[in-house]
């Protein structure tokens, strides 16, 4: 497997970085999770917008243009032979030293990693998934604003493991105010009254490509949606549920919390919107 690192195709046993970089020490960087499809790489273009918007929020210089990270992915994918693949673009602040001040990191660390996923078994595309809402609350976003998809994942990482202890293979993670944020890796979709909703990214929620993505599919298939606050009830007495995700695509949810949801089978908006987006990435995307 061949990595992009700094500037340089290097084989994954050399693609090492410092232990003084601060993206190590302090999860001071930020990231993207990039789908190809059949040699298109998926909403490229918006991938590298929310990385760059994501740098500058937190004022890290990128070492390359916005041409120059294109090409690297391009190049990643190129070298390893890849047209169906999974991509992680990281920057870093870089090396520095072992305080916290960014100013001690001269220049940005940043390598692309192309390989293959699969988040869930093909087996919960069809039946659907079983998730419950954890105790982990979803960071204020005035604290750590959510549009900002830093290397900084620990309160994930903590909801992940009440997953873990649950057994199930996702978490519903609500916000201070007790509404629905997101879930620990995937935005999250419910259909009530015969209309599509989704946490607004103010509660907590990443501005996901792939939940974008899923609102421009709706508004073409007439789907009424909107972005709106709710709470667990609005998801127990839901029709349908699904989760969105770069990784996870779109992945229907029949129960939360122990209880089933709708007919407790994955329901036909949801299953419409699968069938429009998996069309979606067949025909769309930058070619590799």
């Amino acid at each position: 497997m061949k990595i992009w690192l700094d500037g340089k195709l290097v084989e994954k046993e050399q693609a090492v970085v410092s232990v003084f970089d601060h993206g190590l020490l302090y999860g001071d960087g930020v990231f993207e999770g990039i789908r190809a499809y059949n040699g298109r790489v998926f909403r490229l273009d918006e991938h590298l917008d929310r990385l760059c918007d994501s740098a500058r929020a937190i004022m890290l210089k990128m070492p390359l243009d916005q041409a120059g990270i294109k090409q690297a992915v391009l190049d990643t994918l190129r070298a390893n032979g890849l047209k169906d693949a999974y991509i992680r673009l990281v920057v870093t602040r870089g090396t520095g030293d072992l305080g916290l001040d960014p100013r001690k990191c001269p220049k940005a660390t940043m390598f692309v990693i192309a390989d293959r996923i699969s988040l869930y078994p093909e087996e919960a595309y069809t039946k659907g998934l079983t998730v419950a809402t954890v105790s982990t609350r979803r960071n204020l976003p005035v604290a750590l604003d959510p549009r900002i998809k830093s290397l900084n994942y620990l309160n994930n990482i903590l909801a992940k493991i009440e997953a873990n202890n649950y057994g199930v293979p996702e978490a519903i993670m609500l916000n201070a105010e007790g509404y629905v944020a997101e879930c620990t890796g995937d935005n999250l979709f419910i259909v009530r009254g015969g209309r599509l909703l989704t946490p607004p990214t103010a509660t907590g929620a990443l501005e996901g490509i792939t939940r974008a993505t899923v609102l421009e599919l709706a508004r073409g298939l007439n789907i009424p949606s909107s972005e709106e606050n709710f709470n667990q009830y609005e998801i127990y007495t839901a029709e349908e549920c699904f989760l969105t995700g770069t990784a996870a695509e779109l992945i229907p949810v029949v129960t939360v919390d122990t209880r089933p949801i709708g007919t407790g089978k994955p329901g036909p908006v949801t299953l419409k919107l699968i069938d429009a987006f998996r069309e979606l990435t067949r025909r769309e995307g930058t070619p590799v």
